[in-house]
Parts: structure tokens; C-alpha cells; sequence
């Protein structure tokens, strides 16, 4: 017996050795195709937790000094700061949100549905 020769040699591209690709499935519409009027704010469901590495090492602090708060002075200030910090930067990032000045790629849903509910899609 010769060389043997592939069961299946019809269709099979002979460069590659690959079957071609199926035809791609015709679309159907079966429901007319609108977009909604809101978005859903879902992925906006994140709980930001601020400064929660000082709030442990001060709670720790505490639970060493049995709560005497004179003994962990530094701790409490260094917490206080970052909780500062956090609140100052959650305000600017509000402040941007509400106004259009700060356009980005991705806006808050809440801002797109202002945006939707002004120029609905009919």
C-alpha cells in the first residue's frame, strides 16, 4: 500500500490544512431596534472605603493602649488626615460628575440618563 491519503480531502483547504469557516448566520430583527431611554447604574454599586489601612493600624493602637486615646495620638492624626484628604477629593470628583465641564470617556449613569431623558431616542 502507498502513501496513505486524509479520509476527508473535499473542502479541506490544502494550503493551511483547515477546514474553511462557516457562513456567517443571516441577522433576523425580531424586535425593532431602539435603544432605552436610561441606563442602569449597576456598575456604579462600588463601596469606596476610605483610609481603611490607618483605621486598622489606629484600632489596633487602641486595642494595645486598652482605648487610651493619649498614647495614640499619632495614629488618630494620621487617620484624621487621610479621611481630610479623601473627603476633598470625593467633593471635587462630585463636583465634576454634576458638571459637564469635566467631560471624560466614561460618564456617570446618572449623568447619562440627565443626558437621555433631555434627547430622547423616538
Amino acid at each position: 500500500m502507498s502513501a496513505m491519503t486524509p479520509r476527508f480531502t473535499v473542502g479541506v483547504n490544502k494550503a493551511n490544512g483547515r477546514r474553511p469557516c462557516r457562513e456567517p448566520v443571516p441577522f433576523q430583527e425580531i424586535l425593532p431596534l431602539k435603544l432605552k431611554d436610561s441606563v442602569s447604574g449597576k456598575g456604579d454599586r462600588t463601596s469606596e472605603v476610605a483610609c481603611l489601612q490607618d483605621m486598622a493600624v489606629m484600632l489596633a493602637c487602641f486595642k494595645k493602649h486598652d482605648f487610651n486615646q493619649a498614647l495614640c495620638s499619632k495614629e488618630i492624626g494620621a487617620f484624621q488626615t487621610c479621611y481630610t484628604n479623601f473627603m476633598i477629593d470625593h467633593t471635587k470628583r462630585k463636583n465634576m460628575e454634576s458638571t459637564m465641564a469635566g467631560t471624560k470617556s466614561k460618564l456617570p449613569y446618572r449623568t447619562l440618563n440627565k443626558i437621555l431623558k433631555k434627547y430622547p431616542s423616538a
